[in-house]
């Protein structure tokens, strides 16, 4: 399903969840309140400005008595979607994100890696996939960057383990231009990055993903990733230690102003190895 066709199945869910909702006499603050959210909320639902999780949508079967419909049709788009099931969600979070903070302990960011870099991992982890596969791959992780240069971008602040400067993803010539393009977003500050150094030795989150995203109009979400799973987690408890987590990983990191200093010497090493190789 092309992004076309599937923003056309989410109009017609929002469409379907205001007709069904006005069939059953019930606001959208009245809806929200049965579903412990905004009616901010459920409007953007509506217009197809939010897309549901799967969670959501089998609330809202709940309290208008819908036997299932939006539980189905949710995951059909879901399972439609260009990314991994487990990651579709978050993909649409980032969407309507006011901030959002990472850690990547071995990889550069998706929203941040330059289509070579992206390619480099994507046959990394899908070895026997054809070559159409992987740049429906790439170019929907491209899509995903797109956030970050809307005039409504999120604040966006990386927190990189130095590994990840020096694990040469595609080749010397492919890691060059990947941090020469980290360097040029944060000088333009455009994005904060800080890099947890070797010499920090052991610190939160060691080995794990984590982002962390708030929105104006529902509570913040933290979500971690492992090898072809990841959770998306709400519970604001969890989401507490997972923000402390991430104060615990600024402290440990080296400044953005140590950072970038970092990042060029890192590029110009790589450089220095493209030309000779």
């Amino acid at each position: 399903m092309t992004n076309t066709s599937q923003q056309v199945g989410w109009e017609f869910w929002g469409s379907e969840l205001k007709n069904r909702r006005e069939g059953a006499g019930l606001s959208q603050e009245e809806l929200g309140r049965r579903l412990f959210a905004s009616h901010a909320l459920i409007s953007r639902f509506e217009s197809a400005e939010r897309r549901p999780r799967l969670d959501m949508a089998i609330q809202i079967d709940q309290a208008l008595q819908t036997d299932g419909f939006f539980e189905r049709l949710c995951r059909k788009l879901l399972e439609a979607s260009p990314y991994a099931s487990y990651f579709a969600a978050v993909a649409e979070l980032e969407r309507v994100a006011t901030k959002i903070c990472e850690f990547e302990p071995t990889v550069i960011p998706g929203l941040l890696q330059t289509a070579a870099y992206a390619r480099a991992i994507t046959v990394a982890t899908h070895p026997f996939a054809v070559d159409e596969v992987i740049e429906q791959k790439v170019t929907s992780r491209m899509e995903r960057a797109h956030v970050l240069k809307a005039t409504t971008r999120p604040e966006y602040w990386a927190i990189l383990h130095e590994s990840v400067l020096r694990i040469p993803v595609g080749g010397p010539a492919v890691m060059a231009e990947q941090l020469m393009r980290l360097a040029a977003l944060a000088h333009d500050r455009k994005i904060l990055v800080q890099v947890v150094p070797f010499t920090a030795g052991a610190h939160a989150a060691m080995g794990k993903s984590l982002r962390l995203m708030e929105f104006n109009d529902a509570p913040p979400t933290a979500y971690t990733e492992g090898a072809y799973s990841g959770n998306l987690l709400d519970d604001p408890a969890v989401v507490k230690s997972a923000q402390g987590a991430y104060d615990q990983l600024r402290a440990a990191a080296l400044s953005p102003e140590a950072t970038l200093p970092l990042i060029k010497s890192a590029a110009e090493d790589f450089t220095r190895c493209a030309s000779t190789t």
